[in-house]
């Protein structure tokens, strides 16, 4: 009998809001190759030189304002995810599909969490990256070291993936009724805008389809939200380096549009599925600040998707196609 089982894979988190935690977690994300493609010897000074000395202090510090009580938001939020999800698939029948969800910087790793699946019998196993729009920086990231493991138990499994989901219609309908919940309590701003992660405009250059899957994503959400151009915008943040990245810059933007006249708006992240670091530090501290400080007068920032029910069933759906009932 076939034992099928799914994989949510997201991001990562350091293990704690303190500098050595943030030193071991940035030296594993940074050090990636999908991440940073610099030549390994030049990269490995500056990183180990530099940034490795300066930049964990900084990000700890970040990361405190945001800590939640049960730890990092981002694992906080993927581990209630998979639990729920398990709940949801075994009220409609597919209780039998084991889900169990890891890292793919810090732990729980990918390989350890393959490991567990394995050990519990499952021949076939799906994974879910929890990425909405495809890079060659995130899903094929942590689709490495899905591979990776395979390498290591050849005919072990049967592994399936999904690139990405940027236009599949539950995800987008999960984030229309969250926007529709909060106007329900704020009302309608301004100008709504959609905050996208950035990427080098390099990557983009050599075929990377992150960009457009962005814009999709965004063009899907405005048309399930009635929205006319003009109500909207579509912006990119985290860049880091010196090199171009995606435009319009999230910062920038919003610090336009309130020097315009712009006095209300509201900003979503469409490219995360969980609260983390960059929402909940960049965007709901940073950017609402850099607003307000140019003019603006309302900002709210509307949560990720987290544990909202329409997400669990949008997961539920992608989680359950191919896999037997």
């Amino acid at each position: 009998m076939t034992q099928s089982a799914v994989l949510l894979i997201n991001l990562g988190t350091p293990e704690a809001p303190t500098a050595p935690a943030l030193r071991k977690y940035l030296k594993q994300f940074l050090w990636d190759p999908r991440v940073v493609e610099l030549p390994r010897p030049l990269w490995w000074l500056v990183l180990n030189l530099i940034i490795l000395n300066t930049r964990p202090k900084k990000s700890a510090e970040k990361y405190a304002k945001i800590w939640m009580p049960e730890g990092s938001p981002l694992r906080v939020h993927t581990e209630r995810q998979t639990k729920l999800l398990r709940g949801y698939l075994g009220q409609s029948g597919q209780g039998d599909i084991v889900i169990e969800w890891a890292m793919r910087y810090g732990g729980p790793s990918v390989a350890s969490a393959l490991d567990r699946l394995k050990a519990q019998g499952c021949t076939r196993i799906r994974i879910l990256p929890l990425y909405p729009q495809y890079s060659v920086s995130t899903t094929a990231s942590a689709m490495d070291a899905v591979n990776e493991w395979a390498r290591r138990h050849p005919q072990a499994v049967e592994i399936r993936s999904i690139e990405s989901f940027h236009d599949n219609p539950r995800y987008v309908s999960a984030l229309a009724a969250s926007i529709h919940a909060h106007r329900m309590d704020y009302g309608r701003p301004d100008k709504l805008v959609m905050s996208f992660h950035g990427l080098p405009k390099v990557s983009i250059e050599r075929g990377d389809p992150y960009y457009a899957q962005c814009l999709e994503s965004g063009r899907l959400l405005a048309a399930e939200l009635g929205l006319a151009e003009s109500d909207y915008a579509i912006t990119f943040q985290s860049r880091f380096g010196p090199a171009e990245w995606l435009q319009p810059y999230t910062q920038a933007t919003l610090e336009a549009l309130a020097r315009d006249g712009v006095r209300r708006v509201d900003v979503t992240c469409p490219g995360f599925v969980s609260d983390c670091l960059e929402t909940l530090e960049e965007i709901a501290l940073e950017c609402k600040e850099a607003f307000l400080a140019a003019g603006g007068t309302e900002f709210r920032y509307i949560p990720c998707l987290n544990e909202r029910h329409e997400w669990i069933e949008a997961l539920a759906e992608m989680a359950g196609r191919h896999l037997p009932a």
